[in-house]
């Protein structure tokens, strides 16, 4: 039931980085297998002069190559749309895989023509070889002939004065038996002489024909290296006509793809899969008889997402304010990690007194505005007239706030009670947030923000941690709500476990996990999301992010997947059924006809040089930015903070425990007066409960979920506006 369809490369091309020719030299991003527990990982490689290297990162050019393979005697073959493999005879073999199908051809394309001079060269300089090594042979065979005359002549000449002498001895009068020694001894030396005569004539044959044909093979040679450069020429003239009409192909599928599209005719729509291979689901393409009578719904449907995606830019506020885009680089400072974490284990986190060095410079609440880093999805979801389509919005913009998370190893300052922080962008984004610290134990804050584009976001996370040894959990509780001005539209959802992994051996990483049900409690539209646990045997995308947006019936009409720190995308439902392979539990997948799905969230590249900033984004670099006219219990004030990133790291220690302790005694007073009243009721160990009570947010039931929240009461920014902070406590 499974039909898939292959990736199609217009797209994907545009999506992975091209590789760089310049001149002989090709250079790229390629996927290379490396074992069946981390799989592909991203290499660069570089083809130069016949040889084939890759690196890790383009900054190991300059020194350590990861690998070389030759390509004179290599061999190139070609496994499906995107992958290929090198090989030289099984002591050296790569398996490659490109983006798409047409990075991957570019990289066949440059590696047989890369061979093919390879070889030639290779070829040239053997024949070369060959060649000095025949007229060696041939010389060395001309000075043994030489000598062989060289001998004839000595053995010519003594031989002759050899019978000379025997004529002489056998004139003279001798015995019968000595004149038959004197006749034999002469018949020797003729036959010797013959003998020898003989030999330098076939030496001098063999010289004579090793000679010409020498000439006759050399004419063959050259006219065999002849012929193949021609055909390599011949070769490497295709291959570039190959290219210019690939590049030529995709230019008039572009244009005829942007003239479709003006066309109200919806038969040449193109569907395929949404999703690979879902845990819960399976998509296939749907049947273009089916879509022709829907085309009125998806026509609408399409429009409706072009206008919304190329709305103009004019219509955005123009920023008023230039906010920085660095912060001083983190300092390298060495600690031994074990040494506070031993007598941690089980513990809850928020009570363990930790050093600034595994904190990164901003405090939670901070970290809680981040959520609205795309912002511009719920911009999107409030101009939409779809209740659906806005769920999908609303999933994507769910999706977003972990996509900060994925290099953020550092933990963010635990807030002081009263603590607060603005974040004002309403003059270039059109929206403002207020955070506050209303609980330190548990530790709660409590979230509000609100556009001029019709929508209002609010929330109260109590963040709940446990170290567990090897790895560290951190679940959020608690409910966000996001509420639309225009369609009246409620939606609650909560958050999933983030884990770091690798708390006290190897390499800190971060990983999302868990379910998320995202609920429009006015229309009763529902969106399940599923964020998959990494795995090392798992064969899906790493950090894979699945879901279905279903009405109020359980119809399903929309499936989004996606990564949580890349991208996430929707297909529209076109037809639902149960069948195909046999899902958890023995329960059957259910197959989802789909439309052919569009991006509706793509992260932001992060800024330049941000590995040594803490892998801030952009946002993130702002927020602790010194801002003149902030409540005075604002994050940007907190000296320790301040101090870390600075980079003054001890002078933060010694503040941070300067701010805990004087939190501790503010505590203990409010309880000690909570105790004289004798108004508040006492706890298990007889410990009064403290009476604090938050500043800008006032506690009360919600009446969605029935939880017992803290909501904006007003005030804050009427209060910035007057410059009046007279009730704001001293907490710093």
């Amino acid at each position: 039931i499974l039909q898939r369809k292959k990736p199609d490369p217009m797209n994907k091309s545009k999506l992975a980085p091209t590789p760089t020719p310049a001149g002989d030299t090709y250079k790229g991003w390629v996927f290379k297998w490396t074992n069946y527990i981390k799989g592909y990982q991203r290499r660069w490689f570089v083809l130069s002069n016949g040889l084939l290297s890759y690196y890790r990162t383009q900054a190991e050019m300059g020194h350590t190559c990861r690998g070389t393979i030759n390509l004179a005697t290599a061999n190139i073959t070609v496994d499906d749309a995107c992958n290929f493999m090198i090989s030289n005879g099984g002591a050296q073999t790569y398996h490659l895989k490109a983006s798409c199908e047409v990075e991957r051809q570019k990289w066949i394309t440059a590696l047989e023509l890369a061979k093919a001079k390879a070889a030639r060269m290779q070829a040239e300089s053997g024949a070369g070889s060959q060649n000095a090594e025949f007229q060696s042979a041939m010389r060395m065979l001309g000075s043994k002939v030489e000598d062989l005359s060289t001998c004839n002549d000595l053995i010519s000449k003594h031989g002759s004065a050899l019978q000379r002498s025997l004529s002489e001895l056998d004139n003279l009068t001798l015995t019968g038996e000595a004149g038959e020694k004197i006749r034999q001894v002469t018949e020797r030396a003729t036959l010797f002489r013959i003998t020898s005569n003989a030999m330098i004539n076939a030496c001098r044959d063999f010289l004579s024909m090793a000679q010409t044909h020498s000439k006759r093979w050399q004419k063959a040679l050259q006219a065999e290296r002849e012929q193949r450069v021609r055909l390599e020429e011949t070769l490497e003239q295709l291959a570039k006509q190959h290219n210019h009409l690939e590049r030529a192909f995709r230019g008039a599928a572009q244009a005829n793809a942007s003239a479709d599209s003006k066309m109200s005719d919806d038969d040449d729509n193109e569907f395929f899969d949404a999703m690979e291979e879902a845990p819960e689901f399976i998509t296939v393409p749907a049947d273009p008889q089916f879509h022709k009578r829907s085309s009125s719904n998806v026509s609408s449907f399409n429009s409706e997402i072009c206008q919304d995606d190329q709305s103009s830019p004019s219509q955005e506020l123009v920023p008023l304010k230039k906010r920085r885009t660095r912060i001083p680089d983190k300092p390298n400072y060495s600690l031994n990690l074990w040494s506070i974490m031993k007598n941690c284990i089980g513990k809850e986190l928020s009570k363990i007194p930790m050093p600034v060095n595994f904190n990164e410079p901003i405090s939670m609440l901070q970290r809680l505005s981040e959520d609205l880093e795309y912002h511009e999805l719920l911009d999107k979801a409030a101009k939409s007239h779809n209740s659906l389509e806005q769920m999908c919005y609303v999933a994507a913009f769910c999706v977003s706030a972990y996509s900060t998370t994925v290099y953020r190893t550092g933990k963010p300052f635990n807030p002081l009670l009263g603590e607060t922080y603005e974040l004002d962008r309403q003059r270039e984004s059109g929206y403002r947030s207020l955070c506050e610290q209303v609980s330190h134990h548990p530790p709660a804050a409590a979230h509000h923000a609100i556009s001029d584009r019709g929508w209002t976001l609010r929330q109260e996370i109590t963040v709940a941690s446990k170290f567990r040894g090897k790895y560290l959990s951190i679940m959020p509780l608690g409910t966000i709500h996001a509420i639309f001005e225009k369609s009246n539209n409620h939606y609650t959802w909560k958050k999933v476990t983030t884990t770091v992994h690798n708390i006290i051996v190897g390499k800190l990483w971060i990983d999302q996990s868990g379910e998320i049900d995202v609920v429009n409690h006015t229309t009763g539209d529902r969106c399940h999301l599923k964020f998959a646990p990494y795995s090392y045997f798992s064969r899906d995308v790493a950090r894979k992010v699945t879901g279905v947006v279903m009405d109020k019936t359980g119809k399903a009409h929309y499936v989004l997947s996606g990564t949580w720190d890349e991208k996430m995308e929707f297909s529209r439902v076109m037809q639902s059924s149960r069948g195909g392979e046999n899902g958890t539990e023995g329960r059957q997948k259910t197959v989802y006809q789909t439309l052919k799905a569009k991006e509706l969230w793509r992260r932001n590249p992060l800024p330049d040089g941000a590995e040594t900033m803490y892998y801030f984004t952009a946002l993130a670099l702002t927020l602790n930015e010194p801002e003149e006219g902030v409540a005075p219990t604002d994050s940007r004030l907190r000296p320790d903070q301040r101090l870390m990133e600075d980079g003054r790291w001890d002078e933060a220690n010694a503040e941070k425990q300067r701010l805990e302790e004087k939190q501790r005694t503010a505590r203990r007073e409010r309880e000690r007066e909570a105790l004289n009243q004798r108004s508040s009721s006492t706890s298990e160990e007889g410990v009064p409960h403290e009476n604090y009570k938050a500043r800008w947010f006032e506690h009360t039931e919600d009446k969605i979920t029935g939880e017992a929240v803290h909501v904006y009461k007003g005030g804050y920014w009427e209060a910035k506006d007057q410059g009046k902070w007279e009730d704001c406590p001293d907490i710093f």
